[in-house]
């Protein structure tokens, strides 16, 4: 099967401000109803059944101040696992940048807010771990199809 072609509008400066504005929309809603709204992503190869979405809170790495992101997760136990894709644009999401400088970060699932402590996985783990975050949402294949940089897979244990 051939590889996915990059979508044209994807290296839009457009493209990351919707990312920002459908991220604040979806934090607002979230936090507003304890993730009854927000809290499914049911988007590409997530529709209908939809995937989780957690709130991730970072300390941003130069404003020292807490930036949060809805990001999709795969429940491992006691860990949460996330995929720093931002839909396969050329950087990492800030998201990312903001956690490699402080792992201390706290996740939300639905009510519950958890201290954790965030790391990049190994490339052993990251190799056990992508076949099942594929599985849940495929849409990170193609993701990783259409950039050059590796996409990070991070690790959220509690602290």
């Amino acid at each position: 099967m051939p590889t996915p072609k990059r979508p044209p509008g994807l290296d839009s400066p457009w493209t990351v401000k919707i990312i920002k504005w459908m991220s604040a929309v979806n934090v607002r809603a979230f936090r507003l109803t304890g993730g009854r709204l927000g809290a499914k992503w049911r988007i590409g190869s997530a529709f209908p059944r939809g995937i989780p979405v957690c709130l991730v809170t970072a300390i941003g790495r130069k404003s020292g101040q807490p930036r949060t992101s809805p990001l999709l997760y795969l429940p491992d136990g006691d860990r949460v696992i996330l995929v720093a894709s931002q839909g396969g644009l050329p950087k990492h999401p800030m998201w990312y940048l903001n956690m490699k400088a402080n792992p201390e970060v706290t996740v939300q699932i639905r009510n519950r807010v958890r201290p954790m402590c965030a790391r990049v996985a190994s490339p052993a783990e990251r190799t056990e771990l992508w076949p099942r975050l594929v599985e849940m949402y495929a849409d990170f294949d193609n993701y990783q199809s259409w950039t050059e940089r590796e996409i990070p897979v991070v690790i959220c244990e509690p602290v």
